[in-house]
């Protein structure tokens, strides 16, 4: 029999996600928690496979949250259970730690293939999430081209627009359009934030 805690503030999300999993998920046992502090106390007491967390409920810690409960259960396997829509979000938390995310617009197919998966494999990530994680996980220098990769490289050895420019035989303002193309790409604005990129590469 699998134990799984789901924790969420609102009885409507609880009573409705603890239906659908019930009723489609065989060998299933369902606790639930309506607060953070409810929720380590019953993590505390007991053995769950997994946990269905709600990230904005009374006593909430946000992405502290995460490390709370794994150091209480380090083997916990977490899901977040929210309404947030920004994949920037599920991101900070899957980097605290937690196993899989899941949006409370799902259809119901979706959260029982969500929980499945992370019943059986331990993680659970929607598509659109997983190619966002792929992105962020890119080093944002492959973002450059190879003539802005070449100037990238000239910038931070120490070379100035013109000393650049009489290099690569084109014109200074030429360069400069690179290096505004290579700012807004890496997401810097001086030439020092550059450096600390090409030092990040070693």
């Amino acid at each position: 029999m699998r134990k799984i805690l789901i924790a969420d503030d609102h009885y409507v999300v609880l009573a409705g996600t603890s239906l659908i999993l019930q009723t489609n998920i065989a060998d299933l046992k369902i606790d639930q928690a309506s607060c953070f502090r409810e929720t380590t106390e019953k993590v505390t007491a007991n053995d769950y496979d997994l946990l269905i967390l709600d990230i904005d409920m009374p006593d909430t810690l946000y992405k502290n949250m995460i490390s709370e409960i794994k150091n209480i259960k380090k083997d916990l396997k977490i899901m977040i259970y929210t309404s947030y829509t920004d994949n920037q979000i599920a991101i900070q938390y899957i980097n605290e730690g937690a196993d899989g995310f899941l949006n409370k617009q799902a259809n119901e197919n979706e959260i029982i293939n969500a929980v499945e998966s992370m019943l059986q494999d331990g993680f659970y990530y929607p598509k659109q999430l997983i190619k966002s994680l792929v992105l962020k996980s890119a080093h944002p220098i492959e973002k450059l081209s190879d003539r802005e990769l070449e100037i990238f490289n000239l910038l931070t050895n120490g070379n100035g627009n013109i000393e650049i420019a009489n290099l690569l035989n084109i014109k200074s303002t030429t360069v400069s359009t690179y290096k505004t193309r290579i700012y807004e790409k890496l997401e810097v604005s001086s030439l020092w934030e550059l450096i600390e990129i090409k030092k990040s590469l070693h």
